[in-house]
């Protein structure tokens, strides 16, 4: 238990870092951790320019993680996501590949445009994600990757290219950063290189954080929360939103790699929240929340503040959410940017807590910014 925690708070000091700079997309980076702890695959859909593969890419640098990046394109060719065929092997009559660098070798991979791939890259996709394997001609190797995230635009009507996203278990659905946040967006693009520089170089979790989490989240007792599961799926049903069975299923494994992430073996009402995440439409989603506001109200996460947060809307989860972001504002650079964003957590703080009910470490991060912002006043 001793070592699940250490990697917990190794785990959870490298998500810090890999969304630093990175402006409304903190959701991503902490299901991409989810996923991969869980052993499972993330789609993400979204309008080009909107960080995805940004955000991939800093978990995986933060993690240390080998990585693997592709665009598909109609014309790619299976040879440019798994490698060449090995001519010297050839010649001797026996046909293997090539894999030195390429997705078969990688422990985090995001491939942009998944469903353009052809019938032969998707059937090549398959045997990766489902199986861990790889397999062409005499080359059939075991695959080290923790999680592999999709992307596209949209989700496919497509009734084959539906089967093969039904793979993907885990959906997170990104919009361009609001109005409200586009000072922010500006400035940590500015430092968004710097930033994942240092996240990557200085927090200390790797890959055998996340395979000690996996573990514990496998060999988690889920026998005290299964009902909860059960009664969740209930309720998305009695209000229209349909899970297939695999997906049913595969609940669970995400609920167990909730509390793994946050340091615990035994999963419980708090690590309910994932279940939002596997539902397959943005607008079922939405429906989601709606539906399993009761049972998500006990949600709350250490590890995946944001996702926790948004995925449930419970008091805890956002009040956890507002002291990182605070927190995050308060060590900010001095100047007009940090002030628009110490007084906007400060208004996040007040609407969402009245004082009475303010949780403790809530109330004194507000008392924190109302110090800062008296002690740097708005220029005349």
């Amino acid at each position: 238990m001793g070592d699940l925690a250490v990697s917990a708070r190794a785990l959870r000091a490298a998500l810090t870092g890999a969304a630093r700079g990175l402006v409304d997309r903190a959701v991503l980076v902490d299901l991409v951790a989810l996923a991969a702890v869980a052993g499972e695959h993330l789609l993400v859909i979204g309008p080009p320019g909107t960080a995805k593969s940004q955000a991939v890419r800093r978990v995986a640098q933060a993690l240390g993680g080998r990585y693997f990046e592709y665009l598909l394109g109609r014309f790619t060719e299976p040879s440019e996501i798994v490698g060449p065929v090995d001519l010297r092997r050839l010649r001797e009559g026996v046909v293997e590949t090539e894999t030195r660098g390429m997705l078969p070798e990688a422990e985090i991979a995001f491939l942009d445009e998944v469903f353009l791939g052809s019938t032969a890259i998707l059937n090549t996709l398959l045997a990766i994600l489902n199986e861990r394997r790889f397999r062409r001609g005499h080359t059939d190797v075991a695959v080290p990757l923790r999680v592999c995230v999709g992307a596209a635009n949209a989700v496919p009507d497509d009734e084959a290219l539906a089967a093969f996203a039904d793979r993907f278990l885990v959906r997170c659905f990104v919009e361009p950063v609001g109005d409200a946040l586009l000072e922010e967006l500006l400035e940590g693009g500015r430092a968004a290189d710097v930033d994942a520089a240092a996240g990557a170089a200085g927090e200390g979790a790797r890959v055998a954080d996340l395979d000690r989490l996996a573990e514990a989240a496998r060999a988690a007792d889920l026998a005290a929360v299964r009902p909860a599961i059960a009664e969740a799926v209930r309720r998305l049903r009695a209000a229209g939103v349909a899970l297939t069975d695999r997906r049913v299923v595969k609940l669970q494994r995400l609920v167990a790699a909730a509390a793994a992430l946050d340091g615990r073996a035994a999963p419980g009402a708090a690590d309910l929240w994932p279940i939002v995440y596997a539902v397959p439409t943005a607008e079922g989603q939405a429906q989601a929340r709606e539906a399993l506001a009761e049972l998500l109200a006990a949600s709350a996460s250490e590890a995946l503040v944001a996702a926790a947060a948004d995925a449930s809307g419970a008091a805890a989860a956002r009040a956890a959410e507002l002291v990182v972001t605070a927190t995050a504002a308060l060590d900010g650079p001095r100047g007009a940017a940090r002030r628009g964003r110490l007084a906007a957590r400060a208004r996040e703080n007040d609407a969402g807590f009245a004082a009475p009910e303010r949780p403790v470490a809530l109330a004194a991060i507000r008392a924190r910014i109302v110090e800062a912002l008296a002690a740097e006043p708005a220029p005349s």
